[in-house]
């Protein structure tokens, strides 16, 4: 399974358990917050500045 940029955070962390981290190290700190677990991966990228194709490549190495 690809993680995609329509994926929720929240899925993402439920399915990769490894995500968390990967999410941290490019500074989504609240990856657990109630907020944050119904955002999108392309809109957390968007909120937080970040290169959407690289997070997702990061993510993906993992899945």
């Amino acid at each position: 399974m690809k993680i995609t940029k329509d994926m929720t955070i929240g899925e993402v962390v439920k399915n990769f358990p490894k995500s968390p981290e990967v999410l941290m190290g490019f500074g989504m700190g609240c990856v657990g917050c109630p907020s944050a677990q119904a955002e999108t991966i392309e809109e957390a990228s968007m909120v937080h500045g970040l290169d959407l194709e690289k997070l997702l490549e990061e993510l993906n190495k993992i899945a």
